[in-house]
């Protein structure tokens, strides 16, 4: 199951550091989808109200450099998964559900049909006072089954909660506006990239988004509900806009010129979804869900939430407030979350394993090893700060057509970025990789996520030797999948020497320059080094096809 990435929330929210508005502290709450990005800012939103969290994570290592991780517990286990629902549930006061399925296939609706029962099944066994669940604002009037899949699902599974046996509060919700989130940043790139664009008809649906500060809000004031509430609430800021008006505002905090929108009716959704994919870093499998969700006008009918979760001054947060927040904070770059924190439907999880456990299998290598004028500090510096607007001290031309190649085909490309400019941890996505280690000043270990006939990983090592001279060593390695997996390999190889050779040899050169905040890097690694290679010649590639075997 996928953590859910369509809300936001962290610095940008929460209760302004008060105690939980329901009055009840102290309780045992289980926060499912903890590694994703509302869970990952939910967490310590419960921890400030004086709440013991419990995390349930496929991944418990995607956790482990979060602030709070060492004031949570975590275990592992997945909600399709009985057994380890039951084990993560024992104990629990208030369950958290914040995962869902769509994108793992065209048997999603199913897959998250089966777990919410599971989870409240298991829920009821275990002794829960309460499940709490963060779906969807859906139109009054409109037939579920003319609901996108997405909605449809998202309304199903509060249903089923609902209907079970634990009293459930089911929090439905439009477009959620904070730093980070999949629908901020769809408004964020589309008002920012196209001073005059045609736009799909839905710009004239009507939307009550929410700052995610309120989001969070209520998802922490849900846990002291009475026993006896049991039932769905709309929460929703205090302005009702259409997705035009939301992209002039958006112009307008953001200090830009009114922008020139042109709809154009006849743009479907699945038109939509490629067209954002090419302008903004969500990719068309999210945009998907999201453009249907706008298909028809998505508003609240009722306030009831606040006669538990009482209004304080200043909330709902207007839409401009929200904007101006959540702007500043991807500026400042707090960021704690991002839509990308959620790993990406389809995408390869399975970690780089030992050498027996290919059973067989081919893993090619890339290795290349030169040594640093540098401290380690400093090329660690650099390693860290790859990526995003630093850019990858590369051939730029070849990564940029990679990730244009991997948009279209329907994978990330190169625009998700970064979190933080300066910092990583497990699990922060990073253009089309994901961040699967990380030994500080010493390991960088990425995993592929765009699309490949295979698993990828991109290794970088900050090393000194016996006689304390820097180092650096740097691992592309590719595991095939048949023959087209051998076929694309030795098709790319002969790039290697520009690509890998290019970005061992400037990487090596920022760190020697002493960079500061990898501008200088930065700069080069877009361009292209025209320097002297002088340390070409002492780099050792190593390029080769290993084969392992089960004794």
């Amino acid at each position: 199951m996928n953590t859910d990435a369509g809300t936001d929330t962290g610095p940008d929210t929460g209760p302004d550091g008060q105690r939980d508005e329901g009055g009840a502290e102290g309780l045992h709450c289980l926060v499912t989808g903890a590694s994703g990005y509302i869970g990952g800012r939910l967490v310590p939103e419960l921890l400030r109200a004086g709440h013991r969290v419990r995390c349930l994570a496929r991944t418990p290592g995607k956790l482990r450099d979060h602030p709070w991780a060492g004031d949570v517990e975590t275990v592992r286990g997945d909600v399709t998964d009985p057994g380890s629902v039951a084990g993560a549930l024992r104990g629990i006061d208030v369950a958290y559900y914040l995962v869902h399925a769509l994108g793992t296939g065209t048997g999603f609706e199913e897959t998250d049909r089966q777990a919410a029962r599971t989870f409240a099944q298991e829920a009821r066994a275990a002794g829960v006072r309460r499940i709490v669940y963060l779906g969807g604002l859906t139109p009054r009037g409109v037939p579920e089954q003319s609901l996108s899949p997405h909605l449809r699902s998202r309304a199903e599974v509060g249903r089923i909660f609902l209907d079970g046996p634990v009293p459930a509060t089911v929090l439905r919700a439009a477009v959620v506006i904070g730093s980070g989130s999949a629908s901020f940043e769809m408004l964020r790139y589309l008002t920012e990239r196209l001073p005059a664009m045609v736009t799909p008809s839905w710009v004239h649906t009507r939307i009550q988004p929410v700052a995610v500060r309120d989001v969070l809000r209520y998802l922490v004031g849900s846990a002291g509900m009475p026993a006896e509430v049991d039932r769905a609430f709309d929460i929703g800021g205090p302005d009702v806009l259409t997705y035009l008006e939301m992209m002039r505002r958006y112009a307008v905090v953001a200090g830009l010129r009114r922008r020139l929108v042109v709809p154009v009716p006849v743009l479907t959704p699945g038109l939509s979804s490629h067209w954002i994919g090419l302008v903004t870093p969500v990719p068309a499998s999210l945009a998907r869900p999201l453009t249907e969700s706008l298909r028809h006008e998505v508003v609240c009918h009722e306030h009831d939430i606040a006669r538990y979760v009482p209004d304080v001054p200043g909330s709902p947060l207007p839409f401009d407030e929200a904007l101006a927040l959540a702007l500043r904070r991807v500026r400042e770059a707090q960021v704690a979350t991002r839509w990308s924190s959620a790993s990406v439907p389809g995408a390869p999880s399975d970690p780089l394993p030992t050498d027996p456990d290919w059973a067989g299998g081919s893993l090619y290598q890339d290795e290349r090893r030169m040594p640093v004028e540098a401290s380690v500090e400093s090329l660690w510096k650099v390693i860290e700060g790859i990526g995003g607007d630093n850019g990858w001290y590369s051939f730029p031309l070849a990564w940029a057509v990679r990730g244009w190649l991997d948009r279209f085909v329907g994978g990330v490309g190169l625009r998700r970025g970064r979190r933080d400019a300066e910092r990583l941890r497990v699990g922060d996505s990073l253009d089309f990789w994901r961040v699967e280690e990380i030994e500080p000043g010493r390991l960088l270990r990425l995993r592929a996520e765009m699309r490949l006939p295979g698993l990828a990983w991109l290794e970088m090592y900050a090393d000194t030797d016996d006689e304390g001279r820097t180092h650096y060593r740097q691992r592309a390695l590719f595991h095939p999948r048949g023959l087209p997996g051998h076929a694309y390999w030795w098709s790319v190889a002969p790039f290697h020497a520009v690509v890998f050779g290019g970005m061992a040899r400037n990487i090596t050169q920022a760190a020697a320059k002493g960079m500061s905040a990898h501008g200088t890097g930065a700069r080069t690694g877009r361009r292209g080094s025209r320097e002297p290679a002088r340390h070409a010649r002492r780099a050792r590639p190593l390029l080769r096809a290993r084969r392992t075997r089960r004794g």
